[in-house]
């Protein structure tokens, strides 16, 4: 099947082997036309059914059985990425929140607690805080800021929207009995930055993308956050990073 998506202020055609999960994609389809193509086949889906199982295996866990679409929408999502880094855009692990149409991304560990904080924040602000993505948000870097974008690929609770704001600051949680949030330096912050940006196998995109990591921590604050989940944590995060 062949659709169009806007991501990140660009066009993305697909061409799919289902069509079951175009509801999935509903908030960015688009008539205008394709900036770039991507196209999956079988190959992909099992491509990523093995990954999954080895991922699985690596962490000691039961192997999970995903359903060919889901698999397939990870296909799309990996050869997007692989396509945005050549537009100085980068898939980031993280949960994005905005508040007052600036945004903030909070990214560690799995099992940290990004979603649990992002909460936090939903309830410190109510209505002034919009969750932009929960799970895979898109970073585009640009001449003097960097924009948090959302995507379709917003997490199981799928808390996301389909917008895009300037990245007031990033944050690495951590653990902490007290609150408490410092500024780091870029080369501080790079090893986790990297770890939770999409590493494409190509050497030369790993160049590019090492470039767009060195250029988006010139332009963004860059904080550590140790925190105990209590509501008071959103409350020192946010007056740590504004």
């Amino acid at each position: 099947m062949d659709f169009t998506i806007a991501l990140a202020g660009t066009n993305v055609g697909i061409r799919s082997v289902s069509d079951t999960f175009l509801p999935y994609f509903e908030k960015y389809l688009t008539d205008a036309p394709a900036d770039i193509q991507v196209t999956t086949s079988m190959d992909d889906i099992a491509y990523e059914r093995d990954r999954t199982a080895r991922e699985d295996y690596l962490e000691g866990r039961p192997p999970r059985r995903f359903p060919d679409q889901y698999l397939e929408t990870l296909a799309i999502y990996r050869k997007i990425a692989v396509e945005m880094l050549q537009r100085d855009t980068l898939l980031f692990h993280g949960s994005a929140i905005s508040v007052d149409g600036e945004g903030f991304l909070f990214t560690a560990k799995s099992g940290t607690g990004k979603s649990t904080h992002t909460r936090l924040w939903r309830e410190m602000f109510g209505d002034r805080a919009v969750m932009v993505n929960d799970d895979k948000p898109l970073l585009k870097i640009e001449d003097d800021r960097v924009m948090v974008c959302g995507t379709p690929w917003n997490g199981k609770h799928s808390l996301g929207s389909n917008i895009m704001v300037p990245l007031k600051g990033l944050c690495i949680l951590t653990r902490a009995e007290e609150n408490h949030i410092r500024r780091i330096t870029g080369r501080q912050a790079m090893p986790m930055l990297l770890q939770q940006s999409f590493r494409p196998p190509d050497p030369v995109a790993v160049s590019k993308l090492l470039v767009l990591l060195e250029k988006m921590v010139q332009r963004v604050g860059i904080f550590e956050l140790g925190c105990n989940m209590d509501p008071e944590a959103a409350a020192v995060a946010y007056q740590g990073m504004k």
